[in-house]
């Protein structure tokens, strides 16, 4: 069953990515050992050594790839609306394959803890921010950096309660408000007095 799991993410160094992801999400950090990876990408423990070299490299290499896939199937900056279509479609991708969230949130509380982690966290919530950007930008929003950040901020809010303590409905439905909410925001920033 373990092999047939790495299968679905192909076979060599993405396997064991996916496998890192799928353990950590599964028993955190202190589940995530070489052996654990072999295991459930179903290949030599060795391999691991020989396309990473290090546990920390391992896990640098996991967090870029469960960000850049999230970021690749979630698709923010191709966002038309945070409308009842979005919510339900970022609903479904987390209910799917929720690990690649579990996996993010694992390691951004880790980075906490050990700081070499912090520039890889820190690199995937800027991509995430990033995307969201451009699709404010797209949508004729100014100023897009702190509103990007802001409601990135509400929607990783409202994934990591739909992964612990809310209901798919009620996370739906609060993401669907969080469009509504930006429906009704200026479209261009205010001149202050004394600009033209």
């Amino acid at each position: 069953m373990a092999t047939e799991r790495a299968h679905k993410y192909g076979d060599g160094r993405e396997a064991l990515l996916a496998a890192v992801v799928q353990v950590v999400a599964e028993k955190g950090l202190r589940g995530l050992t070489y052996r654990a990876v072999a295991e459930r990408a179903g290949v030599n423990n060795t391999l691991i050594s020989h396309h990473f070299g290090s546990r920390d490299a391992l896990l640098n290499a996991a967090m870029e790839w469960a960000a850049a896939r999230s970021i690749r199937i979630s698709d923010l900056s191709a966002t038309e609306e945070i409308d009842a279509d979005f919510a339900a479609a970022l609903v479904d991708f987390v209910q799917a394959e929720p690990e690649l969230q579990l996996f993010q949130y694992e390691m951004i509380l880790e980075s906490r803890r050990r700081p070499e982690l912090r520039p890889a966290a820190v690199a995937f919530y800027e991509a995430y921010i990033g995307s969201m950007e451009d699709a404010l930008r797209k949508h004729g929003y100014a100023d897009t950096g702190p509103l990007a950040r802001a409601v990135f901020a509400a929607l990783d809010g409202l994934v990591l309660q739909l992964l612990t303590v809310a209901g798919p409905e009620a996370a739906r439905d609060a993401m669907t408000r969080v469009g509504a909410l930006l429906a009704g925001q200026p479209l261009a920033v205010p001149s202050q007095p004394g600009q033209a």
